[in-house]
């Protein structure tokens, strides 16, 4: 398997790499998404979310990561 590619923004890569320490799995993603990060449940009904490549507020998005990845219930 590839190795994950860095995000350009440093704080959406300490999130995803966050998400990663938490067995959360990255996946690349066509269009306006860097990726697909889904959780380690792993199958239907799991949680998954898009990591956007350039957002508005990339710290906005990084604690956006980080809160998804700490109120997921499985």
């Amino acid at each position: 398997m590839a190795k994950r590619p860095r995000h350009p923004d440093k704080d959406i890569e300490g999130a995803v790499q966050y998400a990663e320490a938490n067995g959360w799995i990255w996946t690349p993603s066509g269009g306006h998404a860097w990726g697909v990060l889904w959780c380690p449940l792993g199958q239907r009904g799991g949680c998954r979310f898009g990591v956007w490549s350039t957002p508005r507020n990339p710290h906005s998005h990084a604690r956006f990561i980080q809160r998804q990845v700490d109120r997921c219930r499985h």
